[in-house]
């Protein structure tokens, strides 16, 4: 096994996502969609240990959206009220301003859309660097085309902005590939902050289901220098953050992953965040602060909690 450079160290990032692109609340109750529901959210699953927002914008009307100006109150807001490193989506969703039908009637997710979202003023932002069609309601495909020419434009833009990458990777290609080329073309710099995503087979092409060899194998193939947080979806979730804290790897929870705690019972955040935190205890470690998770990740300390980046 080829272990990264960096790991936890006795701390554990527990990253909360609220949100995601998809639920609305016709289908889980407590999932925060505005931006006052979202700031409230993450500041009661700070409280309660997380230490990274992974954010999604919605429109007014509960649909996906990237927009700029969505992601700038949300993050104000959260920034007002609570001190978490703030991560912001450039997938954004399938539907809302995400989506485009072309002429022959295929479902795209909007480029352009997809690029807004790296002006919200976020600390860090997902970057996505693949291309799979995704299951959306009724069994519409929408594809995710994100060739190498467009990851390298949105690898830039982050990159001119000053905002780190969270590299998200789907299965094993994702990093001997698309991270490793992006990387070397000096788009980011170590800690390497990778999401290693599993339990999405049913909806993305090319996602791997959570087994114990797909995560090990997963973790193998992580470049040197990387920090990784460990994502499972789907009633498997804490037996894989169980297994990803074996590994050395920080945790991810939330509505967004895995909206129920017991099947069929939809759980508010601060309920996953709160189990997540027990898990990270339970072994003998500690959830990072805020400050702590900053140092980890590389990021630039945060010297006033109500400011906008």
């Amino acid at each position: 096994m080829t272990a990264p450079a960096a790991g936890h160290t006795g701390k554990v990032i527990v990253t909360v996502a609220p949100t995601g692109g998809f639920l609305t609340r016709v289908e889980h109750r407590y999932v925060p969609t505005q931006p006052d529901e979202i700031a409230a959210d993450v500041a009661r699953c700070a409280d309660a240990g997380a230490s990274v927002a992974a954010l999604h914008a919605r429109r007014p009307d509960g649909r996906a959206t990237c927009s700029a100006a969505i992601y700038r109150d949300i993050n104000a807001r959260v920034r007002a009220a609570c001190d978490v490193v703030v991560n912001n989506s450039t997938g954004g969703g399938i539907d809302g301003d995400l989506l485009r039908v072309r002429p022959d009637g295929s479902r795209v997710i909007d480029w352009d859309a997809r690029m807004a979202g790296v002006d919200g003023g976020a600390d860090t932002c997902t970057l996505d660097a693949i291309t799979a069609y995704i299951s959306g309601p009724g069994g519409r495909e929408v594809l995710m085309d994100t060739p190498m020419e467009r990851a390298i434009e949105l690898a830039a833009a982050m990159f001119k902005r000053g905002i780190k990458p969270e590299w998200e990777a789907f299965n094993p290609s994702h990093l001997v590939r698309e991270v490793a080329r992006l990387t070397a073309l000096g788009f980011d710099t170590e800690p390497y902050q990778v999401n290693l995503v599993l339990g999405l087979d049913g909806a993305f092409q090319n996602a791997l289901p959570y087994t114990p060899s797909n995560l090990q194998h997963m973790a193998d193939a992580l470049p040197g220098g990387s920090v990784f947080t460990v994502t499972v979806n789907g009633e498997q979730q804490f037996r894989g953050l169980a297994h990803a804290l074996a590994l050395g790897g920080h945790i991810r929870v939330g509505i967004e992953d895995n909206p129920c705690l017991a099947p069929g019972e939809p759980a508010e955040n601060v309920r996953l965040v709160e189990r997540a935190v027990a898990l990270v205890q339970s072994v003998g470690l500690e959830p990072a602060t805020p400050a702590e998770a900053r140092e980890i990740l590389g990021l630039p300390t945060r010297k006033d909690p109500s400011h906008a980046a």
